[in-house]
């Protein structure tokens, strides 16, 4: 979670039963009840980030072929 709080992309679980705070718990060993917004980054080695795509809707993932174009760009 350090890292996605970095990033920014961090977000705080509110108004879910309590069960749902004792199996993030138990499955995190945290108690901060924090999640990460599904995201891909692609760092330089300047380390700069050359690609980002986040979504909110964890359900929306990126195409592959679309991370593999970005990436290869990066090496021409």
């Amino acid at each position: 979670m350090a890292a996605a709080r970095s990033f920014g992309i961090a977000f705080q679980i509110v108004d879910k039963p309590p069960d749902y705070y004792d199996k993030l718990e138990r499955a995190s060993g945290e108690q901060h009840y924090q999640l990460p917004v599904p995201a891909v980054f692609i760092v330089g080695i300047d380390h700069t980030i050359k690609f980002e795509h986040i979504d909110p809707n964890f359900k929306i993932r990126l195409d592959p072929t679309v991370i593999l174009a970005a990436a290869e760009t990066m090496l021409r």
